[in-house]
């Protein structure tokens, strides 16, 4: 999955933020595939350091090809080893280029996996989504402790809102 299908699945997790159960399990979700995807983007790095050095290789072998063959006279082999050199130069061009942006995205999925951490974390100890702390970050303890209470008085005040319904309607159970 890419990074873009992470970030769309986190919106979509954000908009059923009210319901805590289904928010903790996506939030799971995106960071197994984040993890996944983190381990995509190592392979692709690797992969084209590979690439990057074989066609260095191939690049130094056209052009070295081209001289030799210019020093004994053999122009057509040098005008063909020069066209060699340019494609494998070219190729050695864009993996360069490709390389550094394949690390970006890979510190990004990074950046992006310690924050679904994070979000994860703080949804499995009943943080609400979207809840921060003064510091911007994870609520502390505190903060959690607080909420916890609020939520068994609202809870509390839930139960005797039903008793007092119950009991109005002569009801029992």
């Amino acid at each position: 999955m890419s990074i873009d299908g992470l970030k769309a699945r986190l919106e979509q997790l954000l908009a059923s933020a009210g319901d805590t159960r289904a928010y903790t399990d996506g939030l799971y979700q995106a960071l197994l595939d984040t993890k996944v995807a983190i381990a995509g983007l190592h392979d692709a790095i690797r992969a084209t350091r590979r690439e990057l050095e074989s066609e260095r290789g191939k690049f130094a072998d056209a052009e070295r090809r081209g001289v030799l063959a210019a020093e004994i006279g053999d122009s057509e082999t040098a005008d063909l080893a020069g066209i060699w050199a340019t494609k494998h130069g070219e190729r050695v061009a864009l993996l360069e280029r490709k390389l550094p942006v394949q690390e970006d995205e890979l510190r990004m999925a990074e950046r992006q996996l310690e924050e679904f951490t994070q979000q994860y974390k703080a949804a499995k100890r009943g943080i609400r989504p979207g809840a921060v702390s003064a510091g911007g970050g994870v609520p502390e303890d505190d903060e959690v402790q607080h909420f916890q209470l609020d939520e068994r008085a609202r809870e509390a005040q839930v139960r005797d809102q039903l008793a007092e319904l119950k009991r109005k309607l002569g009801r029992q159970d």
